[in-house]
């Protein structure tokens, strides 16, 4: 999974980068440098079962984070940067909403929704570009020949071109399963997630609920496929040097009951409709991130494809259940463990241990 870090420059994205990823990369990079990294999926769950099992690895689920130069004016530029945002699940748009006289806005002063209107537009340019010349080649194609999935294409795609000429992004739109599988090979921008990052200053943390009202940004959480979270820069960029005892005493003094680098994460989870179950043991104990609602033939190919061809049983115990039996026997004895069939519907917390073939 990978999500794309964007926003105007100056805005904090590639401190976000770093406080993500823990990655050591320049705050003034080259405009089109893009960064990867690795950011680990804090989980509690994890570390707590990995006490009862005492295995000799325990592995995380991930995110990849790619953080590319801010959107300028220049348009040439802007496409040249915006080409590694294809491959990516979902967008963090960073938003400022800091003073640092330091560090002058590009806009000359703060305005959230000025700021993310720019942003948007650029994206919306940039699909609007890539569906024109695609229309253009579907239309030169017809003529040739009529074919049904192209005119069912060439269909879809003038529909996303009135709605990006009407300043629409295409996330905020309806598509059929069929017709969300066609537009998938097309990797527009705008059809993408969107994970408003709010980057505030650090006399804003004690109220850092009640952020979205105070700028007036309620219409943001209301979009379809969008999420809000707003974070304070400054305060996190330290946080990420801290250790764990150090980060909670800091934390507490600025009344902030979890780091914002958690809650952007579980946000960005909840926006994506994903989960994740375990599997514990000796060897190891990990979690694998799968889409909510998949069933545990599938949930087995997250592990590896022998093991999703080869399904036959899945024993299942809620994590907090094995946690108080202290064994996967003593679960058992419990009946706390349940044997699955290939359709069973995985939930989030489910240990699981896959019967297969091969």
């Amino acid at each position: 999974m990978q999500t794309g870090i964007i926003g105007l420059p100056k805005v904090g994205k590639t401190s976000l980068f770093r406080i993500l990823t823990r990655a050591r990369v320049e705050a003034h990079s080259a405009p089109t440098q893009a960064h990867l990294g690795i950011a680990r999926v804090p989980d509690p769950r994890v570390v707590k079962l990995s006490e009862i099992f005492k295995p000799k690895k325990i592995t995380y689920a991930t995110i990849e984070y790619v953080d590319i130069g801010g959107i300028q004016k220049d348009r040439e530029k802007n496409a040249a940067s915006l080409v590694p945002l294809r491959e990516a699940d979902a967008l963090a748009h960073v938003v400022r909403l800091f003073e640092d006289p330091a560090v002058p806005h590009e806009g000359g002063s703060l305005d959230a929704l000025r700021d993310i209107e720019s942003v948007e537009i650029e994206l919306m340019l940039n699909d609007l570009e890539q569906a024109t010349k695609r229309i253009e080649r579907v239309e030169k194609d017809l003529k040739k020949k009529k074919e049904t999935v192209l005119e069912t294409e060439l269909r879809l795609l003038n529909q996303c071109r009135k709605a990006l000429e009407s300043e629409t992004p295409l996330r905020e739109l309806e598509f059929k399963p069929e017709e969300e599988k066609m537009l998938t090979g097309f990797m527009f921008l705008t059809r993408k997630p969107m994970l408003y990052v709010l980057n505030l200053g650090d006399e804003e943390a004690a109220d850092i609920g009640r952020v979205v009202e105070k700028h007036h940004l309620e219409k943001l959480a209301t979009k379809r496929h969008t999420a809000v979270v707003p974070i304070c820069g400054k305060i996190e960029a330290e946080l990420a040097e801290l250790d764990e005892a150090e980060a909670a005493e800091i934390m507490r003094a600025y009344g902030l009951a979890e780091s914002g680098r958690d809650r952007l994460i579980q946000a960005t989870y909840r926006l994506l409709g994903l989960i994740s179950f375990l599997t514990c043991g000796e060897p190891e104990c990990r979690a694998w991130t799968i889409h909510r609602g998949m069933t545990a033939q599938q949930a087995a190919g997250a592990i590896h494809s022998d093991i999703e061809r080869g399904f036959i049983k899945a024993e299942v115990v809620n994590w907090e259940d094995l946690l108080r039996a202290g064994s996967f026997a003593a679960a058992r004895e419990r009946a706390q463990v349940r044997l699955e069939g290939k359709e069973y519907i995985v939930q989030d917390g489910d240990v699981i241990l896959f019967r297969h073939s091969g």
